[in-house]
Parts: structure tokens; sequence; C-alpha cells
């Protein structure tokens, strides 16, 4: 994909995905739980809040019901049980495509299928029937005429590599790489397909915090760390999971496909033992996360390849076994309200009740004012900034450094930056009701300057 002339972040839209040169982040929709909104709730709230893309576990029919005509394009699931007879039974599947795909496409943007969720860690050891329920499930795709718009996957964990540091040395594990990886890799190759993984630095940082840095895992400043084998430098642990990925399929001779991250996310509460979990590394993980993913920007190995990301996950889910966290991954509670504030569009939500995060996005940044707004909003958010936020707008008035160009976008994107400077950068202190977002690259309007501090 041709890279844009423009910094992709000048141009974003205002929703979780952002133009195809930006990259994208969509949200996973778990249901393990006795206390979430009905399906029709729940995509009223994903269209509220921008999102265009959301990853299912299953394919149930209320769900993918309410999910039709929103424009929300959809990843389906066939569960890891039902995989046996995948393999076995070409009669099977073209009666599942039939009832969980073709019933639903298109009112229902479905573009995908992950067939099974983490197979190769499946205590009822699917794994011989993975690549065989892929193959099926195509030719059953192919059958009702629907293989080109609706690719198949598999997410694998990060627990498929034998080795993960330093990421040019990423190899999968010797029992899986030539029976499972080597003919799955090929049909990825075949169908133009992803890789899907699942991706957590979390997990990485909670059992190593004496040796990972948590700003590295949290996308925050950091020394960074550098492979020693290539020189490629690493800010994140994120990068370097997916780079060590990236290796294992070269090492198989597929550096050809791409990877979409099926899933990753930071719980906001956990156990004593579970270092890290908490809602300001929640935030700030998933919030730079997004800032990170909507540079356009692909990892150290892979610099043009944009990345697509899902987060884990929309709700927290009461129902989910194991310690604390797995049930507060969630950036809502079943209520609809957010466990704390990411904007899914890049930069940050409106702060609840007044209230200010001391989560600042790594780096410099700066709130500019989106053109796709309009004019009401923006006159708006304007009036907020420049009135009641206490923003400093002496220098867009008539005749003042800053007034050229007269425009509302650029007066607006001052007093949005005053604003967002003066607040410390905090998370929720740039958006203004959908009207602003957060760049990484210092914006200049005629020969104004917009400051990183106040």
């Amino acid at each position: 994909m041709a890279a844009s002339s423009a910094p992709c972040c000048i141009i974003l839209l205002f929703t979780i995905v952002a133009i195809a040169e930006c990259g994208s982040v969509g949200i996973n929709y778990g249901r393990v739980a006795n206390n979430l909104p009905t399906p029709s709730r729940v995509v009223q709230l994903l269209r509220s809040e921008g999102v265009e893309r959301v990853k299912l576990y299953d394919s149930d029919s209320s769900v993918l019901a309410a999910l039709a005509d929103s424009n929300i394009a959809v990843v389906i699931a066939m569960p890891n049980e039902v995989l046996g007879r995948a393999a076995g039974s070409r009669t099977f599947t073209d009666s599942w495509i039939q009832s969980n795909v073709a019933q639903y496409y298109p009112r229902t943007k479905i573009e995908a299928i992950a067939v099974g969720n983490e197979v190769f860690v499946d205590p009822n050891n699917t794994t011989e029937f993975l690549v065989l329920a892929m193959k099926n499930v195509h030719l059953s795709l192919v059958k009702v005429g629907l293989d080109s718009a609706i690719k198949i996957s598999s997410p694998i964990a990060l627990s498929a590599l034998q080795n993960s540091y330093p990421p040019s040395s990423g190899s999968f594990k010797r029992e899986i790489a030539d029976s499972v990886m080597r003919p799955m890799l090929d049909f990825l190759r075949e169908t133009e397909s992803a890789l899907m993984v699942n991706a957590y630095p979390f997990f990485a940082y909670a059992a190593n915090a004496d040796k990972i840095s948590l700003d590295y895992a949290l996308f925050n400043d950091n020394a960074g760390v550098t492979d020693a084998v290539n020189g490629l430098k690493y800010d994140s642990l994120f990068d370097a999971q997916l780079d060590a990925v990236y290796s294992a399929m070269k090492t198989l001779g597929y550096d050809d496909i791409r990877i979409i991250v099926s899933e990753t996310g930071w719980p906001s509460k956990g156990d004593e033992n579970e270092v890290g979990a908490g809602e300001d590394n929640a935030a700030a993980y998933n919030g730079n996360l997004v800032n990170r993913v909507l540079t356009g920007k692909g990892t150290p190995l892979k610099p043009e390849e944009e990345l697509e990301v899902y987060l884990f996950a929309l709700f927290n889910e009461n129902e989910k076994p194991g310690p604390t966290s797995e049930r507060n991954y969630g950036l809502f509670y079943p209520n609809e309200e957010k466990v704390y504030d990411v904007s899914f569009g890049g930069g940050n939500k409106a702060p609840r009740n007044g209230s200010k995060s001391q989560n600042p996005p790594s780096g410099q940044s700066w709130c500019v004012a989106s053109e796709n707004a309009g004019e009401e909003k923006l006159q708006s958010g304007l009036d907020y900034a420049c009135g009641e936020g206490g923003a400093d707008c002496r220098p867009i008035q008539e005749g003042a450094t800053c007034y050229d160009p007269n425009t509302l976008v650029a007066h607006a994107s001052f007093a949005f930056n005053s604003y967002y400077q003066k607040n410390a950068r905090g998370t929720g202190t740039c958006d203004f009701g959908g009207a602003a977002y957060v760049v990484t690259q210092s914006p200049r309007m005629g020969k104004c300057e917009f400051p990183t501090k106040y």
C-alpha cells in the first residue's frame, strides 16, 4: 500500500479505524458474562464511539443480526470444539458457512473468519485438525462465492514461539514449526490472508518485572532495547514481540505474510501477584497503543507494514475463569461506562465529570482540530477552550501572531492545543466532542508555532 505524501496523523478519521495509510484499531467483543447489554445496545455503543471494526469469539445469531447495516467490519470465529468436525467433513463446513456467514452477508459486513483460537494451547488438543479445518472452511466460502471477500486465519498465542528474544532470533516451537505452521503459512500465502497473533506485553512484563522496564511495556519514553544481532532498536515490547513472530515466519521462508494483532490489552485490575495490573497502566498502554498504530508506522523489522490491531476487550467479563485480571481487561463496564478514558481514534476522550487523568502520552505531542468535525462542533470546542477551559487564546486574536490563517480549523487547533498542553497532555484532554485528536509531529499554520507546554 502506497504511503501518503502527508503525515497520516494529520488526516485521520475520528473513528477506531483510520484511513488505510494510518493503520487501524478494532476491538474484541467477548461475552463471557451474565450482565452485558443486549447486542443491539452494544452496536449502538460501538457506533457512538466510532468503532468500525469488531472481532467476535463465535458467530452468535443475535449479535450478527444486530450488526446488520451498521457498516462495522466483523471477524467471526469458529470455536475450537468443532475443528474436528470441520476438518473431517466438507458437508459440515458447507452448512456452517451457510448458517453463520451466507445468511448474514453482506448486510453484516463479515470480513474474516478466525478458525479456532490459540489452538496450540487448547487442552483438548485440537492442533491436528487446524489446517484442514481452515482449508475446508475456505472451500465452503468458494462454493458460495465469498472467498475473495472473506479471509481466513487462526489466532496464535506468543507461546507458539520457541525463542522470542532477541526479536531477530524468533522461531516457532519445534513440534509445530514444520507440522502445522509451515502448511498454515502456505495456506495464508495462497489465500492472501494474514497471520493472527495474540500479543500481550503485560504477561511478559508481569513475569519479568525485574528485567523489563514498565515504560518499555507501556510505550512510554524509555531508553529502548537494541537487538544485538541486527542492530535494530526497539522502543516498545509490543514491537519486539511482533518482530519475533515475523522472524519466526522468515525462518520458515514466509517473510511476505503480514500480521494482524487479533488481541492485545492490559488489565485494569489484578491479583497481588499480577505485577503491573492497574487502571493507570491499562489507560497508558491502550491509549499509547492507539496513538502508535495510527501513526501508520510498522515495526522496526517491517517499517512499511501498517498495523492492524484489535484491543482486548470491549467489556469486563465477570464469568471468565482464572486470576482477577481475566475479568478486568474491558474498556467498558457492563453498564456502558468507561473503565478509563481512551479515544479509539487517537488522542483522548473528554474527561468525565471534569476530571483529568495524569497519564500523558509519551514523547512530544500536540492536539489539533479535525477538518471533518463540522463548524458547529469546532466552534463549540473553541468557545469552551478559550472560555471555561482557560486556554491561552490571545495569540489567535486579530492582529496577534497566530491570527493567520484566519480559519476556524486553525484557530480551534491552537486553542485545543493550548488546553491540552495546559493540562499536561492528560488522557481526556484532547477530544472536544470528537473534534480533536493528538498528533506526534509539530503542526504549523502560517508563521504560528504550537508550543509543547504552557
